[in-house]
């Protein structure tokens, strides 16, 4: 209902009727049964011990190459090939490259850990001061990182935190989880997904500036983190 709301105002403008498009038909089942196994794919591969850091690039690219040799197959034209490739958003995988470049570089130096120590020595021994420290510095941090390594450093800190302080971590894992994950949405690279739908949109003639992003971004996040910050203290705690 609360996402209801910031929907209703922030788009009271426009009130043109919304007209459904030609439908497209579906000709092949091939790439939807691609894409279910690549989710199979990862999931399974979450579940193995001490796989290599580029497994999920891997998993991905080795589907798509065998999706483009099946249409090869299947039709044997090369223009289909050439149209694959040629149908690939650079500027959006450069700007991804780069994204991840400089994650790794301030997760290297030591930002991340920094960041996350300081989150964590700011709550002291108050359980809530340090519930809401974690859920709102992590929608913070995540709105500007990625979430992945975040996490992956914030999680042992905060196992860490609550065997000295004697209680279950997990009001903390789930508060974690709830900024991390919603504090993506503030920016348009605070998430991979992000980047690839403003790179869709300018690929379709849409841009879309930073400002523009976040005048939907933000007042969406925020509702939504702060219902679910409430949620998980009143019916976890």
């Amino acid at each position: 209902m609360e996402l209801k709301s910031i929907a209703l105002i922030l788009f009271h403008k426009y009130t043109q009727p919304v007209e459904a498009g030609k439908k497209t038909e579906v000709k092949e089942m091939f790439p939807t049964i691609a894409l279910c196994g690549i989710v199979v794919c990862l999931i399974i591969a979450s579940f193995i011990p001490n796989t290599p850091s580029v497994i999920n690039g891997a998993i991905c690219m080795t589907i798509a190459v065998i999706c483009v040799l099946y249409d090869y197959v299947k039709k044997r034209e090369k223009l289909n090939i050439i149209h694959a490739f040629a149908s690939v958003d650079i500027e959006t995988l450069l700007v991804l490259c780069g994204l991840f470049v400089v994650i790794r570089g301030i997760t290297d130096v030591g930002l991340i850990d920094d960041a996350a120590s300081l989150i964590v020595n700011a709550g002291g021994n108050n359980l809530f001061v340090l519930y809401t420290i974690i859920v709102w510095g992590s929608v913070l941090f995540s709105a500007f990182i990625d979430n992945i390594p975040y996490v992956a450093t914030m999680l042992p800190i905060l196992t860490s935190i609550t065997a000295l302080l004697g209680i279950e971590p997990y009001v903390l894992y789930f508060g974690l989880l709830t900024g991390a994950t919603l504090g993506g949405n503030i920016t348009p690279i605070g998430a991979s997904a992000n980047i690839t739908a403003v790179g869709m949109l300018k690929k379709g003639g849409h841009d879309v500036s930073f400002g523009d992003f976040m005048k939907i971004g933000l007042p969406f996040t925020l509702v939504a983190a702060t219902t679910g910050y409430l949620f998980i203290w009143i019916f976890w705690h």
